[in-house]
C-alpha cells in the first residue's frame, strides 16, 4: 500500500500536518536560536540569571569583535581549514581509486578487502582512543595538524570507499567494456571515462566529509592540545580559561565555527542533492 497523497487526505489531517511542520522546525532550530541569542548578550545577563529573557543590551559587535581580535579564534579557524581541506582531498581521492578497483575488477578476495575497508566504521572510537594516541605520540605526530589529517584520512577512507564503490557499480559497465575494446589503458578509463561520471558523487561525498571533519570534537581534543594545532571545535573550549567561562563569547565563537559547513552546503547544494539521488529513479 502506498501512502495517501497529502492533497487527498482529510482536511483535519492536512491542518494537523501544516501545524506540526513549523513546530518541528522550531524545536529543531531552538538550540541554534538560543546560541545565537546568547552570542549577542552582555556578560551581565549571565551573572544576573537572565538567560531566556530579552537581552538587556545588544553586544553583537563587541562580542564578535572580542572573538576575532582578542582570542586565538582566527588561528583555530585556520587550523580547521588546514586540517579539513587536505583530509577531504585525500579521503575522496583514495576512495575514488579504491572504489574503482573494487567496483570494476572481479578477483578473488574482492569482498573480503571491501569488508576490511568498511569494518573500521563499526568500531567505537572510544576503544581506539588510547592506541591511536600512543601511535601518534610514538610517531612524533601528536599535537600536529599533519597527525590529525593522516588519522582522519585513514578513518574516513573506509566510509568513502563504501560510498564510491556502490556508486561505481551502478554505472553502465558497457562503457568500460567499450573503452577496453578500443585498447584504452586502465588508468585512462578511470580518468577520462569513470571520473567525469563520478562528479555528483564526489561533490556529495566532499560535503559530507567536510562537515564530519570540521565538526569533529572527540579526536580534536585527544590528538591535539594547543592553539598551534587544535581545530576550532576544540579551540572554543579555550574561552573557559581565557575568558573565565564567558558564555556569550563561547556562543559567538560557536556561531562563527558553524558558518563554513553551512556555507559549503548551500554552495554545493545542487551537486549534493544530485549525488545522493542519482540512480534513485530509473
Amino acid at each position: 500500500m502506498f501512502p495517501t497523497p497529502i492533497e487527498k487526505r482529510p482536511r483535519s489531517a492536512q491542518i494537523t500536518y501544516q501545524a506540526l511542520v513549523p513546530l518541528a522546525l522550531i524545536m529543531w532550530l531552538l538550540p541554534l536560536i538560543a546560541v545565537a541569542l546568547f552570542s549577542i548578550r552582555p556578560l551581565t545577563d549571565f551573572t544576573n540569571g537572565n538567560y531566556w529573557g530579552l537581552p538587556s543590551s545588544f553586544e553583537f559587535f563587541t562580542n564578535y569583535g572580542k572573538v576575532f581580535l582578542e582570542s586565538d579564534m582566527p588561528q583555530y579557524m585556520m587550523n580547521s581549514i588546514l586540517i579539513t581541506v587536505p583530509t577531504v582531498i585525500g579521503a575522496v581521492a583514495l576512495s575514488c581509486m579504491t572504489g574503482f578497483a573494487l567496483g570494476i575488477y572481479r578477483f578473488r578476495g574482492n569482498l573480503i578487502i571491501f569488508f576490511m575497508f568498511i569494518a573500521g566504521n563499526f568500531v567505537p572510537f572510544q576503544i581506539l582512543m588510547v592506541p591511536v594516541r600512543d601511535l601518534t605520540v610514538s610517531a612524533g605526530l601528536y599535537d600536529t595538524k599533519l597527525g590529525l589529517v593522516l588519522f582522519h584520512i585513514a578513518f574516513q577512507t573506509g566510509f568513502c570507499t563504501l560510498f564510491m564503490r556502490n556508486f561505481i557499480r551502478a554505472l553502465p559497465f558497457e562503457l568500460i567494456e567499450a573503452a577496453r575494446v578500443e585498447g584504452i589503458a586502465e588508468w585512462r578509463i578511470f580518468w577520462y571515462v569513470v571520473m567525469p561520471l563520478m562528479k555528483p558523487a564526489i561533490a556529495a561525498l566532499s560535503v559530507l566529509i567536510f562537515t564530519f571533519i570540521w565538526n569533529d570534537y572527540f579526536w580534536a581534543i585527544v590528538l591535539t592540545q594547543g592553539p598551534d594545532a587544535q581545530p576550532v571545535t576544540a579551540g572554543i573550549t579555550s574561552f573557559n580559561s581565557q575568558f573565565v567561562a564567558q558564555y556569550h563569547l563561547m556562543s559567538a565563537g560557536s556561531i562563527v565555527a558553524a558558518l563554513p559547513p553551512v556555507a559549503m552546503f548551500f554552495l554545493m547544494q545542487r551537486h549534493f542533492i544530485a549525488g545522493l539521488t542519482l540512480g534513485a529513479v530509473k
